[in-house]
């Protein structure tokens, strides 16, 4: 009877025991920490809206059939107008991050742009009339940056960035006259790609382990895209375009 008493005794020990530790390690399953690290790659696509002005030189412009051009708008001069597009593209990029919190990393972006300036005018009669028209667009850019942030929780990253930034850029004149019955027109463009470079900051934030959204503001200086347009044998200038604009967008990152 002893015996079957211990043996009893025992058992209870035991299964006291085993439960103990499967409770314990429920406990643990359910405290553990899910860390989250900005390392490592990411591909994503942004979209934003972009702003500036850009300024056209023409130099040494001339047009044998007419002694100007519609006034106050005659070629040999300066121009500096209001440019506004929207912008989107892709980026992809590498981070490290330090123990500390700060996070370093290397990003590149091309985006497609619709962002341009335009001035334009006309003058005349009844009888005669002409107009034109200077536009400057930058047709696509990208940048290839540097990226130094700060981890302000697991999740939310804080950063400024800068680095090489590159776009086409064209510029166009068109002119026209009419008088009477008789009507002509003049036109050229002239596109060089350029580079130059671009400054800025953003946040970040990672909705799961692999997607995180950003908001980021660029100031980029494409600088001078200059050239020189002959239309058959009656006029030519010297061209060019200095373009600077800011940049506001928001993208969407998977992270490898």
């Amino acid at each position: 009877m002893k015996l079957l008493l211990i043996s009893a005794a025992m058992s209870l020990i035991v299964s006291s025991a085993y439960a103990a530790d499967a409770i314990v390690a429920e406990e643990v399953a359910v405290i553990a920490p899910d860390t989250f690290s900005w390392t490592g790659g990411y591909l994503g696509i942004n979209a934003g809206y972009a702003g500036g002005k850009f300024k056209s030189d023409f130099d040494n412009f001339s047009i044998a059939t007419r002694a100007r051009a519609v006034a106050p708008y005659e070629l040999d001069g300066s121009w500096e107008d209001n440019a506004s597009g929207f912008v989107g593209g892709v980026q992809a990029g590498y981070n490290w991050q330090f123990e500390n919190g700060f996070v370093l990393g290397a990003e590149a972006d091309f985006q497609g742009s619709t962002l341009k300036s335009k001035n334009s005018g006309s003058d005349g009669s009844a009888f005669f009339n002409e107009s034109s028209e200077i536009t400057t667009k930058v047709q696509w850019w990208g940048t290839v940056r540097a990226r130094l942030g700060y981890a302000a929780t697991e999740r939310f990253l804080v950063y400024g960035t800068g680095g090489l930034a590159y776009g086409k850029i064209k510029t166009s004149y068109n002119y026209s006259q009419s008088f009477d019955e008789f009507n002509s027109e003049l036109g050229f463009s002239t596109s060089k790609t350029k580079a130059g470079w671009t400054i800025g900051g953003g946040a970040e934030y990672a909705i799961t382990n692999n997607w995180t959204f950003k908001s980021e503001y660029l100031y980029t200086d494409l600088g001078t895209a200059k050239g020189k347009v002959n239309l058959y044998d009656f006029a030519e200038s010297d061209v060019s375009s200095k373009v600077k604009f800011h940049t506001v967008r928001v993208g969407l990152n998977y992270k490898f």
